[in-house]
């Protein structure tokens, strides 16, 4: 009987504590079907938008919101995270990318034509049937709607690191012709970021005076063949992105709006040449440098656009590729400086180079510097370093220009990969002594990568000696300010 008996109050518990349960999931449901429509269509616009048509798909009080969407982000990826045992195979990409496609024709034809799209976003494969639908689409859309941003995102089914030359010509090739079919579609797009293709001389200009409302172009592992010529015209233009291309040269002929411009990789000598460009501020450059390549000189790259404010210099742990500079020959681009960010440089050589571009820039008020050997990313076997071309880590030569350089601007200083040796302690005090001003500096330990634990046992890393204890913190940042002959000292942090 007792055990009857426990076996019934269990059960009454269990089904009490299901109907409170429901109860409050019913709580729950109703104080969300409670909320205004703007507060739901913000909520549900921040997500995914095949994520957010599940969930009014669920409840009758939201269903009538998917009509009234004015931000679309339709994404081959959110299909894919659904499905990853799947991920890679022809079938499945095909499949999804139709899905893709049908999702942007009904939902784009269905919606209220009322309210305005303020942002349309999808991204997807370059494939014929399905880029055909999509066009046809969005160029309804664009007819019947207010469009104020959109955006293609494409996608190739062969990667880029499978693709052989007769891939990308074969890639460049579907894309002219979907290009052609629905041209009022890129008059109004006003991103758009290819992949993957190898264009004809004429292509890439003939593609951005279609895209007259064009803001944004990224282009990652495209060209017009190895070591073409690209020249770069447009009105509207304010971003670019190359990502390794095999151009010779890139020539920003004319570019009145460009603010934002981000080159990765490039494979020859001379990546740049600057025409009108009047509105260029952010510039940042990556690459991988070996030995032959060429060792830029700002003073030379930067002398048609000396009003860039930020600049990224990142050197992918491996060759220092800029030559440190005069100031008598450098200050005349660099004075409107305000923010530099010097990420990768190699780890055990010595960081005081980059003094120069404090001496040459008067304007400067922030300092970022990354010093990192990303292992798992570097060619560490000594045979194919060799090989490919990369040389050995090597200290750049520096020397100060003067001996009583004072810098007025600089406020803040922060350091990735910080180690407490004679080299970094060093360039610290430095900076203090140099910069009268300084508010803030800021040391790191170096950047954790997940894979870099799983490298073979062969390869050597040496072990970080970051301070751990607020002790240690302490007698380091005494040893930084020991006799220091400077009126306010910076307030030096430590990360935790």
């Amino acid at each position: 009987m007792e055990n009857k008996k426990g076996t019934s109050d269990s059960s009454n518990k269990a089904t009490a504590c299901r109907e409170g349960e429901a109860a409050s999931g019913e709580a729950g449901r109703d104080r969300l079907s409670k909320l205004p429509d703007d507060i739901l269509l913000n909520i549900l616009e921040r997500v995914d938008t095949l994520e957010a048509l599940r969930t009014c798909i669920l409840s009758k009080r939201m269903l009538q919101l998917c009509t009234m969407f004015s931000w679309f982000d339709i994404n081959m990826g959110s299909l894919c995270h659904h499905h990853k045992a799947q991920i890679g195979t022809i079938p499945c990409l095909a499949r999804f990318n139709n899905v893709v496609a049908a999702v942007t024709g009904k939902i784009l034809s269905a919606r209220n034509v009322e309210i305005p799209i303020r942002k349309l976003r999808v991204k997807f494969y370059l494939r014929h049937d399905d880029c055909f639908s999509i066009g046809k689409a969005v160029a309804c859309a664009m007819a019947t709607q207010k469009v104020d941003d959109a955006e293609f995102v494409l996608l190739t089914e062969t990667g880029c690191l499978s693709c052989t030359h007769a891939d990308l010509l074969c890639h460049a090739k579907k894309f002219n012709s979907w290009f052609h079919d629905w041209p009022i579609v890129f008059a109004g797009l006003t991103r758009l970021w290819l992949r993957n293709m190898r264009f004809g001389e004429l292509d890439i200009p003939n593609i951005l005076s279609t895209c007259k409302r064009l803001e944004s172009l990224r282009l990652s592992y495209c060209d017009a063949g190895v070591c073409s010529v690209l020249q770069l015209e447009h009105a509207q233009l304010v971003e670019l992105h190359i990502d390794l291309g095999k151009f010779g040269t890139v020539h920003l002929n004319c570019l009145p709006n460009l603010q934002r411009l981000n080159y990765t990789c490039w494979s020859y000598q001379d990546p740049l040449t600057f025409g009108s460009v009047p509105q260029l501020s952010k510039l940042s450059l990556v690459n991988i440098g070996i030995s032959s390549t060429k060792n830029l000189q700002l003073s030379e790259l930067l002398a048609k656009v000396p009003w860039i404010k930020d600049l990224h210099l990142d050197f992918k742990s491996e060759k220092i590729w800029v030559l440190p500079e005069c100031p008598k020959l450098l200050a005349p681009v660099l004075g409107e400086l305000q923010i530099v960010n010097l990420d990768n440089l190699p780890e055990r050589c010595d960081i005081a180079w980059t003094m120069f571009i404090l001496e040459a820039a008067p304007s400067l008020k922030e300092l970022h510097i990354t010093v990192w050997d990303h292992l798992c990313k570097m060619v560490t076997n000594k045979d194919l370093r060799m090989k490919n071309g990369y040389c050995e880590k090597a200290n750049v030569e520096w020397k100060p220009s003067a001996a009583d350089f004072k810098h007025k601007n600089l406020v803040k200083l922060t350091i990735y990969g910080f180690q407490p040796d004679e080299n970094f302690v060093r360039y610290v005090r430095h900076v203090m002594e140099v910069a009268v001003n300084m508010e803030e500096i800021s040391l790191h330990d170096r950047e954790v990568c997940e894979h870099c634990g799983d490298l073979e046992p062969s390869i050597q890393v040496c072990p970080s000696r970051y301070p751990q204890t607020s002790e240690e913190k302490d007698m380091l940042r005494e040893k930084i300010t020991k006799e220091l002959r400077i009126s306010s000292p910076a307030v030096i942090h430590f990360s935790s």
